[in-house]
């Protein structure tokens, strides 16, 4: 009988053995980490019309931009008479972003520039008209809107307006055409 007793004692004091005698681990409270923070909106720079935002970005913001848009590397990429498209033509680009999204885009400018190396009055040489696809609410969307006007002319994309479409359209997108002002 006393054996079982100090057996049953032996037993009893094995599984009521302090923590720090055995190989538990101790559970700690869990780390949380906190959510990265919403951007911001509108986002900084950009000038609101309605809905849509847009800022034109800086030709160093642009190869910025360019570095993480492979659609855009591509753009920039592309080559007229084996020169890139943007150092043969005049070009410029426009960053948008809508509150509530667009089915799709219609981005106008115009092409300016000096009548001639005599006579500085400027001139409106010709329109780019760009249609791009589908964005969603606050999505920013870089846009390059190339001319068919030779750089070297030091002609200018100014006047850069852009359309956020909510119904469907017929047209090609994307799409972009340069029509001379004649």
């Amino acid at each position: 009988m006393i054996k079982r007793v100090l057996a049953a004692g032996l037993v009893l004091s094995l599984f009521a053995a302090p923590s720090y005698a055995t190989n538990e681990l101790v559970p700690h409270a869990k780390k949380s980490v906190a959510p990265s923070p919403k951007p911001k909106w509108p986002p900084v720079g950009f000038k609101a019309n309605g809905e849509v935002y847009a800022k034109i970005p800086s030709a160093k913001a642009l190869v910025g931009i360019a570095s993480s848009s492979k659609v855009l590397t591509r753009q920039l990429a592309q080559k007229v008479d084996g020169v890139p498209i943007c150092e043969k033509y005049s070009c410029g680009a426009v960053q948008l972003a809508s509150l509530n999204g667009c089915l799709w885009w219609e981005i106008t400018s115009k092409v300016i520039g000096e009548t001639s190396a005599e006579d500085k009055t400027l001139k409106t040489f010709g329109f780019i008209r760009t249609l791009i696809g589908q964005t969603s609410a606050k999505q920013i969307t870089t846009v390059l809107l190339i001319s068919e006007e030779p750089l070297v002319l030091r002609h200018a994309v100014t006047g850069i307006s852009a359309k956020c479409h909510h119904e469907p359209t017929d047209e090609k997108i994307p799409s972009s055409t340069y029509k001379l002002n004649i």
